[in-house]
């Protein structure tokens, strides 16, 4: 039979229960959905071989795997928005098929995306409701009772939101929220959040998560997807792992270290996510004297010599983006010098710094980065044009040549050079705005977030890159919210705390504490 666009088998044992490599339920309770064996090819790709997943009311369950590793064509599978070549999808043991995403919600499967889509110009309870506005008589919209249910939701979920505002200008967390509140209006009893903290601050987080337990709570189970093993271990029950579009095991979370994901992740141990080779520190390549922007930082000095990382850390809104941005000149400085080798940088201009041999690889790749609609090999070359053209005409040849060169030495796995590097993923993409950068071969290099929504083993990838760069004699400015790899890459960290440079530590005296203490103005030894 069919209901909404879900097409039912009865009587179909839930798919799983014969697989040696999948486990028995810890519990007795039933898995709410169960995804066998699925695969899906895109032509000659196949992007999911095995496909499997068994979800558990009141869990949440993390989707673990390297970028690449078939998770987003799992997930869109659950969501309808890809049908399987192969494979068997239930809901409450009955063997269904989603048609299209309206089919998934339906039968109760709700998604929540990394960047949500509201829309803007609406209110938050028009948001949550669009398309099922309750009705009152003459068919009007209800909406004080739309606005109601849409504050019983916020209630339940033990948030303050606002109704009746519009959803322009909500921070990303809210919009998050205001997605969950819909997908509760739908009363979905499977949620999958894609990446959904990768743009919350940690206060955010927190709250985020008080959410999820709420839901959890509530019986319902709880998709997430998330590079950072830490908020794994901190918000999940149960975890798959899943390698080259194969799911590789399922396991709960207390059985497990994170040594063990990170090796079923990428099919090696990875004794070092970290490596750091010792260099001695060579002459000044950086050095930044008295920085200003006014209301956003203030008299920031510090150098940085060859062969040497220097880390700029501190919390969300210390200004270390800004910094990095004011040394390369794509914001303006109001006090202050920037000198490279001995070269003051006098003009503030990108094209100034890149002339001085400064290379700088931003926060954000998709929107600074990247040119998302051109090809990778455009992408490459986008730094080095200069040096590409011959009487005015760029050599499409040379580009060529440039972008297949450097897109081996950085192991960049792609399927023709041609192709947008939208079709990429996220590592990948940033791989390429590295290679676009060590293409001009850069004397110093500012790197922003650089494994941000990375996947554990390419991060290990681009750490081995910036301790190579740094061997062979580049300077390394990083700026890192993940203090592992603030400790594990830098010689020196500089601490940033509302605009001003509050703490230098070398590699021997940083740890997670000190490195806190400096960013939040606690004393040694205050308490907490």
């Amino acid at each position: 039979m069919t209901r909404g666009g879900v097409r039912l088998t009865e009587g179909q044992e839930p798919p799983g229960a014969k697989r040696e490599h999948q486990l028995t339920s810890t519990s007795d309770v039933a898995p709410v959905l169960v995804l066998d064996q699925a695969t899906k090819s895109f032509g000659a790709v196949r992007a999911l071989i095995d496909g499997s997943i068994r979800l558990f009311p009141g869990e949440a369950h993390a989707l673990l795997g390297e970028n690449g590793a078939g998770k987003s064509t799992l997930v869109k599978i659950l969501a309808g928005v890809h049908q399987p070549d192969g494979g068997r999808l239930s809901v409450d043991g009955i063997q269904v098929t989603f048609n299209g995403p309206a089919a998934s919600r339906t039968a109760g499967v709700s998604i929540i995306y990394q960047e949500p889509t509201l829309f803007p110009d609406l209110t938050v309870a028009e948001n949550i409701f669009m398309g099922r506005q309750p009705l009152a008589k003459g068919r009007r919209i209800d909406r004080a009772g739309m606005q109601d249910e849409a504050r019983a939701v916020f209630a339940r979920l033990g948030v303050e939101l606002d109704a009746t505002r519009p959803a322009r200008g909500l921070s990303v967390a809210d919009q998050q929220i205001v997605e969950i509140a819909k997908a509760i209006s739908f009363r979905a009893n499977v949620i999958v959040m894609d990446e959904p903290t990768a743009a919350l601050s940690s206060a955010e987080v927190d709250r985020f998560f008080n959410v999820v337990r709420t839901l959890r709570s509530e019986g319902a189970a709880v998709l997430f997807i998330s590079h950072r093993l830490e908020e794994v271990f901190a918000i999940c029950q149960r975890v798959t792992i899943m390698r080259d579009g194969r799911f590789v095991r399922e396991a709960l979370i207390e059985d497990l270290t994170i040594d063990d994901i990170i090796r079923s992740m990428v099919g090696r141990d990875l004794e070092a996510l970290f490596p750091k080779t010792e260099t001695a520190a060579g002459q000044v390549v950086l050095e930044v004297e008295g920085l200003g922007r006014e209301g956003v930082f203030d008299d920031v000095s510090f150098k940085v010599c060859k062969g040497e990382i220097v880390a700029l850390a501190g919390l969300v809104g210390a200004g270390r983006s800004e910094v990095a941005r004011a040394i390369f000149g794509i914001d303006r400085r109001d006090t202050g010098s920037v000198t490279i080798n001995g070269r003051p940088l006098r003009g503030a201009s990108p094209r100034e710094a890149m002339s001085a041999g400064l290379g700088f690889v931003p926060e954000d790749r998709r929107q600074q980065g990247l040119v998302m609609d051109l090809s990778i090999d455009h992408n490459v070359a986008l730094a080095s044009l200069s040096r590409l053209r011959s009487h005015g005409i760029i050599r499409r040849a040379r580009e060529r040549d440039l972008a297949t060169t450097w897109g081996r030495k950085l192991q960049l796995k792609f399927g023709r050079m041609n192709n947008p590097v939208a079709t990429l993923s996220g590592g990948n993409q940033q791989k390429v705005v590295l290679a676009k950068w060590l293409a001009r071969r850069p004397s110093m290099l500012i790197v922003d977030e650089p494994t941000r929504g990375i996947d554990v083993g390419t991060k290990a990838e681009i750490h081995r890159l910036l301790d190579q760069l740094v061997a062979e004699g580049v300077a390394v400015l990083m700026i890192s919210s993940e203090l592992p790899e603030v400790l594990g890459m830098a010689d020196r960290v500089l601490v940033l705390r509302e605009g001003r440079l509050v703490g230098e530590l070398s590699r021997a005296d940083a740890d997670e504490a000190s490195i806190m203490r400096a960013a939040t103005g606690q004393k040694a030894g205050a308490a907490a």
